[in-house]
């Protein structure tokens, strides 16, 4: 697995990544690092959930 951690230019922030893609500011390192190991808890990439398409009524 791997995990990157980058410093936020021009802030006291760091930039979380982790091996899914995801991705979160933090300005505890601690936290970040918590974030970071409890995969998958918390924090899958965000995909939209897809729309059902209705039927079409009175098609065989």
């Amino acid at each position: 697995m791997r995990y990157r951690v980058h410093w936020v230019p021009g802030s006291d922030r760091l930039r979380a990544v982790c091996h899914c893609s995801a991705a979160r500011d933090f300005e505890d390192p601690v936290a970040l690092w918590d974030w970071l190991l409890a995969h998958p808890s918390g924090h899958r990439p965000a995909v939209p959930e897809p729309t059902p398409v209705p039927a079409a009524a009175g098609v065989s």
